[in-house]
């Protein structure tokens, strides 16, 4: 199988998430349930995926360089998405903490705008990671498979996050298309350019990503999970991201 393919095929599990997310939209339970996996599997990205991953391409024979430059690049990430926060259609945490979720508005307002902060992460993520997929496949078909199986896994739940919080049924389709393409964009350029992209490289756009996911998951995401009504929904969900990642993460 051409390796390109599978970066195509990794996507279609973003649909298959939003499809689940479709099922359930009006259902706060559900949605609670699907920050709660979203911020667990995201959570554990960041920690046993991404920061290692950046690490190990910056260090070149000088660690405390790598930290450095690892941190300094994912403070730019997160710097960057409270900038982006003052452009998307915004939310009032007041309202959440005065109301405790009674104003419906303010909610739906609160969760289209966690929706379209992750959707700009996650296509660097998707895009990075379909680099990473297609080089992986490109010296061994086994593990890239593997890979495709590991990436799918951990981005059924982040279909369900983005069908949760975007408010229209077309918008919804239309960002999960977007997501599920740009895995297939990763692979395209490492296709055409892998001769000029070295590994410094990656690990500077993954560290910068890095940055981006802290700001969705310890401001937007765990302050809705906060104020969640069902508390126990978020951390059931919260556990049940992690343990799906770590299944994704042993089989990739």
């Amino acid at each position: 199988m051409n390796p390109l393919l599978l970066t195509l095929i990794v996507g279609l599990f973003i649909l298959g998430g939003t499809l689940l997310g479709f099922c359930s939209k009006n259902n706060k339970n559900i949605i609670n349930l699907a920050i709660g996996i979203a911020f667990g599997v995201i959570v554990a990205l960041m920690a046993l995926e991404l920061a290692p991953e950046a690490y190990e391409n910056l260090n070149v024979n000088a660690p405390w360089r790598a930290i450095v430059i690892l941190i300094t690049t994912a403070l730019i990430g997160l710097l960057i998405m409270n900038i982006l926060d003052n452009f998307v259609p915004h939310h009032e945490h007041e309202s959440h903490h005065a109301h405790k979720h009674k104003d419906d508005t303010c909610h739906n307002e609160h969760l289209s705008h966690i929706g379209i902060l992750a959707t700009i992460a996650l296509v660097i993520h998707n895009v990075i990671e379909g680099m990473t997929l297609y080089v992986t496949a490109a010296s061994s078909m086994n593990a890239g498979y593997l890979l495709c199986v590991g990436i799918g896994l951990h981005n059924i739940p982040l279909g369900l996050l983005i069908a949760s919080t975007l408010r229209t049924k077309k918008q919804t389709v239309i960002t999960s298309l977007f997501l599920s393409l740009s895995t297939f964009v990763g692979g395209i350029i490492i296709y055409f350019i892998s001769s000029v992209i070295t590994d410094f490289m990656v690990g500077m756009f993954i560290a910068l990503t890095l940055g981006m996911l802290i700001y969705i998951a310890f401001v937007e995401l765990l302050g809705q999970m906060i104020h969640s009504e069902n508390k126990k929904i978020t951390l059931l969900g919260t556990i049940l991201g992690v343990g799906l990642f770590l299944i994704s993460f042993l089989l990739g």
